[in-house]
């Protein structure tokens, strides 16, 4: 494929923290490689796993649009709007963080391990109000991508401050999906779960690749997948 960059897992950062594994797509925190900053407008992928009983006080953030996808196991969030939820596999939490937000991310399991992506998009200005959504993809067909979010909030997706589509799509073996990146248009792919092919090329689960537009991506499942597409301005 033209325009193809591959992002191996085993390349990605990685920190074990002992209640916290996390490996890093792009630099964050101790792990810095000028070669991997973001992608676009996608500055942050943590593939994190929070063991029993952990996670993350109390702490700041502003100026981003920050997108917690719950692999498997519960996420107790708490944050300065009032905001007090305790999110589950399949919910995607869309928080803007904006002019200032303090929250804390915890793991409500006495027995059970949280799986999540944590996703960081840099907003389109500074200074937004600060707002909090969620939705659910636990019921959510399969064999199909789903946009979950989007700078308009149109098919139902989460209106976020960024030009910047989210497709998640669950795939059993054999599946097949296709998506059409139009002319100066990013694709950002990242292989959750399972192995796929995008066109012909194979990714399993920690890899991504990134893709530049006109190109249509096909995509087929080798194994049970979950992906997640980025469509970027």
């Amino acid at each position: 494929m033209k325009n193809l960059i591959l992002r191996r897992s085993a390349e990605r950062g990685h920190a074990q923290h002992g209640w916290l594994d996390s490996h890093h797509t792009f630099s964050f925190a101790d792990y810095y490689d000028p070669r991997w900053m973001g992608f676009r407008s996608l500055r942050v992928i943590n593939d994190d796993v929070i063991q029993p009983g952990m996670g993350f006080g109390l702490h700041p953030h502003r100026d981003m649009e920050i997108i917690t996808y719950i692999l498997r196991g519960r996420l107790e969030h708490q944050d300065s709007m009032g905001n007090r939820r305790v999110i589950s596999t399949g919910d995607v939490q869309y928080m803007a963080a904006g002019t200032g937000i303090r929250h804390s991310e915890m793991n409500p399991s006495s027995d059970e391990a949280v799986h999540l992506l944590q996703i960081w998009i840099v907003p389109e200005r500074r200074g937004f109000e600060p707002r909090y959504a969620e939705r659910s993809m636990a019921d959510a067909a399969g064999g199909r991508l789903h946009l979950v979010t989007s700078h308009t909030g149109r098919e139902d997706s989460l209106a976020i401050h960024q030009d910047a589509d989210l497709w998640i799509g669950r795939l059993q073996p054999g599946d097949a999906v296709t998506h059409r990146l139009a002319q100066d248009r990013h694709g950002w792919l990242h292989v959750a779960e399972g192995a796929i092919r995008l066109n012909g090329e194979r990714l399993e689960a920690g890899d991504a690749a990134a893709i530049t537009g006109p190109e249509d991506l096909a995509l087929g499942a080798e194994s049970a997948s979950q992906v997640l597409l980025f469509d970027l301005a």
